[in-house]
């Protein structure tokens, strides 16, 4: 049993980024060919060095928001192009990122490497002249620790923040899935929204699936009764973890930032 129990704790720590993050290796075809309006395909530069395949919409007006969407851990931009166009039939500008390592992008996936990437797109938003209270760092899933990290680190760059199906740390989640492994021992990147949430100074919206059987909704209620900025918690009753934007959190979405 003990040997099983190492044997176990050995792989966990040698592959838990394959754990962790499941990129599509392809890259996405190009947003016409996809049938997408007004999706432009960008280069990103991270400070590392890398350049990163990122998808620019422009807004359809001057006060509309512009998002900075900072994907879940599958797939890649391709899996994200009916929330592009969904976002360009409500007028909205974004810049989705490409994580490193997915999509055809070089590099590999970490804690470390996705900061550089989300960092990068926000610095490719500020350059291009949108104004920080209007960048909404929109995070999907895994994309929500990336999403309150920048928040916390750089509160004067954004408007506000949504977070969709959010965790409180990757941590609590290897707990949650592997309760027989020491995980505090095992787990490099800890993704820990939990503790940066009480930095983040911008309004936040968090989007909760009742159903949620990878990330409970009672984490995205833990992160909202951890926060000090305005916030907001909206859950679907019967929405599973992938079924939040189908369930009514873009229209929930819209009316935050409305009122924004």
């Amino acid at each position: 049993m003990a040997l099983g129990l190492l044997g176990a704790g050995a792989a966990l720590y040698a592959f838990q980024d394959r754990l962790i993050h499941f990129p599509d290796p392809a890259a996405p075809p190009a947003p016409a060919a996809l049938g997408l309006r007004g999706v432009q395909a960008v280069e990103l530069r991270t400070a590392d060095g890398l350049a990163l395949l990122g998808w620019h919409l422009e807004p359809a007006r001057a006060d509309a928001p512009v998002l900075l969407y900072l994907h879940g851990n599958g797939g890649s931009l391709l899996h994200r192009a009916g929330r592009a166009q969904r976002f360009a039939d409500l007028g909205w500008g974004a810049l989705f990122v490409q994580w490193r390592g997915y999509g055809g992008n070089p590099g590999s996936p970490s804690e470390a490497g996705l900061a550089l990437d989300a960092a990068a797109g926000l610095d490719w938003l500020a350059a291009r002249g949108v104004p920080p209270a209007r960048i909404v760092a929109w995070g999907e899933s895994l994309g929500t620790g990336l999403a309150v990290r920048l928040a916390a680190e750089r509160p004067a760059a954004l408007g506000a923040v949504v977070l969709e199906s959010p965790y409180t740390s990757m941590l609590d989640l290897a707990r949650l899935h592997y309760p027989i492994l020491p995980s505090g021992l095992l787990l490099r990147d800890r993704f820990d929204s939990l503790s940066r949430m009480p930095e983040v100074r911008v309004p936040v919206l968090i989007l909760v699936g009742g159903r949620d059987r990878l990330v409970p909704a009672g984490m995205g209620r833990r992160l909202a009764a951890a926060a000090t900025a305005p916030v907001q918690l909206w859950e679907a009753p019967e929405a599973d973890h992938n079924e939040i934007g189908r369930a009514g959190g873009i229209e929930a979405a819209a009316a935050f930032l409305a009122r924004r």
